[in-house]
């Protein structure tokens, strides 16, 4: 995993701050391959908020706070409200390919 336990650590803390105590967090795409080089920061959350307003709300303000504490690199943030019938690929691929934070 090309993370350093310092990111891994503010972005555990952040995602409990801003998406609840109870949410889980999976790095996926090629940040979590140690062969390759660059690439940005994918995350996916299945956040304990469920409510579609607080949602927007909390991935704005943990996104600000990201760029904030990990420096201006691109994060792309996948959110699956757990609480719908909703399946998409990327749920699955992201669960399946990545590795666990939260």
């Amino acid at each position: 995993m090309r993370l350093a336990d310092v990111q891994a650590s503010l972005i555990q803390q952040q995602a409990r701050l801003f998406f609840g105590a109870h949410s889980h967090v999976w790095l996926f795409g090629s940040r979590v391959d140690d062969d390759k080089k660059g690439g940005d920061i994918d995350l996916y959350i299945e956040p304990e908020i469920q409510e579609p307003d607080k949602l927007v709300d909390a991935r704005l303000n943990f996104l600000v706070e990201m760029h904030r504490v990990l420096g201006e690199q691109k994060i792309d943030l996948v959110l699956h409200r757990t609480q719908t019938n909703q399946d998409l690929p990327i749920y699955r691929i992201a669960k399946e390919t990545g590795v666990k934070l939260l």
